[in-house]
């Protein structure tokens, strides 16, 4: 009798446009758990991947809980090697407060590397969707950088730097989450190494999803509209453009790339140094 290889995983937390484009171009042949905090939108996204011929289980997940990401990750390695991650869960500036937006996307995301970065099978990947808002932080000093990328998880909420009287409004709040994930995912690309896996992050643009629409409709709608207006590609974005980034960073092709950032913004921030979104 010959026994069968053990399914590869791929991980996707976040049921959105974006994180279903990756999966999409890196889970053939995969067994793809699709976690979200929602189950009606895990079932939704499984229901248009299962119909796409992709094999599909749903979760749960919160990724502001430990115990709610480590019951995830049980879940997975349960059916068989996770071999990828995707982590595209966050909430933004116009959906939440400052103290939600760091739980939820700072703290959240090092502790899904940290979780999953104990279990990543050799040769792996993995990939977090950031965003161009953690390019227009201004420059923290070396010190803030190395709290952020290697303070422990359970310690991070607890940096001088994150208390509500320096993070004080929500879009602020987004730029240091953004700007920590690229920071963690760099530091946890040395540990992910050493298990023979992968690790980097996509800073997208403005990518047409439903949580954009909520922000481009929301109170900071006007100044997301001029960002569109004036980039050098003059439109936003598409989560099959995010995706095909994904494919790349998680695929055979980027086997030399790991701990980086790649910004995708169709030159928002290129504009905002040196065009016409600059600072007056």
């Amino acid at each position: 009798m010959v026994q069968r290889t053990p399914t590869n995983v791929v991980v996707v937390i976040g049921a959105g446009s974006i994180g279903q484009a990756i999966a999409r171009r890196v889970s053939a042949g995969k067994h793809v758990v699709l976690a979200d905090l929602r189950q009606g939108n895990a079932d939704a996204a499984a229901k248009v991947l299962g119909e796409a011929g992709f094999e599909v289980s749903t979760a749960t997940v919160d990724v502001s809980s430990r115990g709610s990401v480590h019951a995830l990750l049980e879940k997975a390695v349960a059916i068989g090697p996770v071999t990828g991650v995707i982590h595209a869960a966050g909430v933004s500036p116009s959906q939440a407060s400052p103290a939600t937006i760091l739980k939820v996307d700072l703290y959240g995301t090092a502790l899904v590397l940290e979780e999953f970065g104990n279990v990543i099978a050799p040769g792996g990947s993995g990939v977090v969707i950031a965003s161009q808002s953690g390019h227009r932080l201004p420059a923290l000093t070396a010190e803030q950088d190395a709290a952020l990328a290697t303070t422990p998880t359970e310690e991070l909420l607890a940096l001088p730097m994150l208390q509500p009287d320096q993070v004080t409004d929500p879009l602020h709040a987004y730029q240091v989450s953004k700007r920590a994930n690229s920071l963690r995912v760099m530091a946890e690309a040395v540990r992910w190494g050493k298990r023979g896996a992968r690790v980097n992050t996509i800073s997208p643009g403005i990518i047409i999803t439903p949580l954009a629409k909520d922000e481009l409709t929301g109170p900071r709608g006007a100044g997301y509209r001029r960002m569109i207006e004036l980039c050098p590609v003059g439109r936003a974005g598409t989560p099959d453009e995010v995706g095909t980034v994904g494919a790349l960073l998680m695929g055979p092709e980027g086997a030399f790339i790991t701990g980086s950032d790649f910004l995708m913004d169709g030159g928002v921030t290129a504009s905002y140094r040196f065009g016409e979104l600059a600072p007056k």
